[in-house]
């Protein structure tokens, strides 16, 4: 129970978040993260220290820039970790309101 709260704790910050999705895209650098989320260096280097601990980014060195991209293996298991905390039917509920859309299934 400690690992999902020391994970939802560490994905409490917008800025990882957004790391976490300009990752899904390619590999980047520490200078191209920056430029893409307006902050410094330094602090997108914290941020990927942080995901990096937690096992949800990798790093590969090519020449004298490092990459780095998302672990989709750990990202997968942080997917299904919430999927089984939460029991609210969302998963679910998603294609209920596609089907309330296409006018297939109707509110409660």
């Amino acid at each position: 129970m400690k690992e999902s709260a020391e994970l939802f704790k560490l994905l409490s910050v917008d800025k990882r978040i957004e790391i976490i999705e300009l990752l899904k895209k390619d590999p980047m650098s520490v200078n191209a993260l920056a430029d893409a989320l307006g902050i410094t260096q330094s602090a997108v280097s914290q941020h990927l220290r942080v995901l990096k601990s937690a096992g949800l980014v990798k790093d590969e060195r090519k020449g004298y820039w490092i990459y780095y991209s998302l672990n989709r293996d750990t990202l997968e298991k942080c997917r299904e970790r919430l999927n089984r905390i939460c029991t609210c039917g969302c998963l679910g509920g998603h294609v209920k309101i596609k089907q309330m859309h296409k006018g297939i299934a109707k509110p409660k």
